[in-house]
């Protein structure tokens, strides 16, 4: 399989699946659960929706290599710890730092690809991933200055930016082998199981919460996570991860639109000067792969 010209189908994908993550903080606030009990219910639900699918698939085609099964579950393992922060992040601290140091991923990607998998990233690259981290911190710039000092929700942050980078990384190697539902699934699973574990060692209440609360998560689970992660899964079988996190960067601009009707949040000046970098950002990233 060639990744110097993938078709236009993994970016119409990927854009698909960048719009259904970009409602994961609307439905993640409206929720207010625990970090880890709001990750473990959105893996939860997301994974017992889709088992007979994968069920079914895997009778067709078993996973033909037991490393890249080990790939995801590592996948899986690092997108449970980046849950856990970032929603803690979220929930304690400022949303907006959250959001921006949880966005510094492809800065991991790049390091992670140059020197895990020996990949050439060109200097049109960075200055992409540059230009479109300012975008996001132009975006996000007001809530940030308010509050710029480093506290603990801004480390779990940057922590959660550090797991996503490797959540890329282990999954762009497990669709060298696995299909998108089969490698999707099993991360998805061992993401439940880890933050179930997390759960119950913070004692954090599995039960008792509001129906809203319930709705909010089976929202996050079918939208964002087996829409819209299932979509950039299947992208990352075709397009590199230096490629596919960078273009996530887009989610904040997203976020910001889809909160003008969600929750009546107009689009200011700023969100949309940093949008347009953003984007300008990205398509430099993916001017620099041909």
């Amino acid at each position: 399989m060639s990744r110097t010209r993938p078709p236009l189908l993994p970016y119409a994908v990927l854009a698909l699946g960048l719009a259904g993550i970009a409602l994961s903080a609307i439905f993640v606030k409206w929720a207010n659960l625990p970090g880890a009990v709001s990750g473990f219910y959105r893996m939860a639900i997301a994974a017992g929706v889709m088992g007979i699918p994968f069920g079914l698939h895997v009778r067709r085609r078993p996973p033909a290599s037991a490393r890249h099964v080990l790939y995801a579950i590592v996948a899986g393992l690092f997108f449970a710890c980046d849950l856990a922060t970032w929603n803690t992040a979220i929930l304690i601290g400022n949303a907006a730092n959250a959001t921006l140091f949880g966005n510094t991923s492809p800065l991991w990607v790049g390091i992670g690809a140059m020197l895990l998998f020996k990949e050439r990233l060109r200097p049109l690259f960075w200055g992409g991933v540059l230009i479109a981290l300012a975008g996001a911190a132009v975006i996000l710039g007001r809530d940030f200055l308010v509050h710029p000092t480093l506290g603990r929700a801004d480390m779990l942050g940057l922590l959660a930016g550090f797991f996503y980078g490797m959540f890329f990384l282990a999954t762009e190697r497990a669709r060298d082998a696995l299909s998108a539902l089969s490698s999707w699934w099993i991360s998805v699973a061992t993401s439940t199981i880890a933050l179930l574990a997390v759960s119950l060692l913070l004692r954090e209440p599995l039960t008792g919460y509001s129906t809203g609360a319930y709705l909010n998560l089976i929202a996050l689970a079918l939208i964002v996570q087996v829409f819209g992660w299932l979509s950039i899964n299947y992208a990352l079988g075709h397009l590199p991860a230096s490629v596919v996190s960078p273009t996530l960067l887009g989610q904040p601009v997203i976020t910001a639109i889809a909160a003008v009707p969600l929750l009546g949040q107009p689009l200011s000046g700023a969100q949309i000067t940093g949008g347009l970098i953003v984007l300008a950002g990205i398509f430099v990233v993916h001017r620099s792969k041909q």
